[in-house]
């Protein structure tokens, strides 16, 4: 898609992850993503207009709630923008004319986003957005000619994951089931065997991340470590590059 369709999906996209941002804070503690409007977690403060734009106003008020003067996560610009890139970069490398896939598109790349960071906070994947992604790559795959079929779709769902739900019935302190899950809904997104290469991404930056964690002390061996914000990273590389790696890999045999 052209250039201007990618800039506004960009756009929409920083919105979007505004929105996202309340609902990585608000759906882990069970609390409506809808009532009370967005306030200052410190007072309580409710934000007016001009303390909602996206990115600019993190900008505007210094990282510094505009009444308490508490300090606002870096994070929360940081989704805002990552978000908005997801879906520039989506659009512009977008092949269809599908407005519908593109929204299909964005959801997943959107949903996998709010899955790390949860993960990464709470050590959890909710049910609540794995099994609707899970879904909706079947859905689409039998509706949407892009990406893979809807059989193949539920074929390496079926297979990928229950292989690795196999796993953890031996194994069961490798893996959640919300990564088995998360697992799943990629598969249904990606296909096979771009789902095999999205879960070697993930174990690969997974064991490097964890060293680099533990060289700097910021786990131990024997905490946790959360898989999920892997298994997304892997999932956004191969949804973006995936071809591109296949074609590497068969050149060079």
């Amino acid at each position: 898609m052209g250039i201007e369709l990618s800039i506004l999906s960009g756009i929409w996209g920083v919105i979007i992850g505004s929105f996202l941002n309340v609902v990585i804070y608000r759906v882990p503690q069970e609390k409506s993503i809808i009532h009370p409007g967005s306030h200052c977690t410190a007072c309580g403060h409710n934000l007016r207009p001009w303390e909602l734009v996206p990115v600019l106003s993190f900008l505007i008020l210094r990282g510094r709630c505009a009444r308490c003067q508490e300090k606002i996560s870096w994070r929360y610009p940081l989704i805002e923008a990552l978000n908005g890139v997801l879906y520039f970069y989506a659009a512009w490398m977008n092949h269809s004319d599908s407005f519908l896939q593109l929204g299909v598109n964005f959801y997943f790349l959107s949903t996998l986003l709010v899955l790390a960071v949860i993960d990464w906070d709470t050590y959890r994947l909710p049910d609540v957005f794995t099994l609707p992604l899970l879904g909706v790559g079947i859905v689409a795959g039998f509706l949407l000619p892009q990406g893979p079929s809807g059989w193949e779709s539920l074929a390496t769902a079926v297979g990928v994951g229950g292989v690795f739900w196999l796993i953890t019935r031996l194994y069961p302190e490798g893996m959640g089931l919300g990564d088995i899950k998360l697992i799943a809904g990629l598969g249904t997104f990606l296909g096979f065997p771009e789902a095999l290469i999205a879960i070697f991404i993930a174990s690969f930056t997974g064991s490097i991340g964890g060293l680099i964690m533990l060289s700097f002390k910021k786990r131990s061996f024997r905490e946790q470590i959360p898989f999920g914000p892997y298994l997304v990273l892997g999932g956004w590389v191969v949804f973006f590059w995936g071809q591109t790696i296949l074609s590497f890999y068969d050149s060079l045999f």
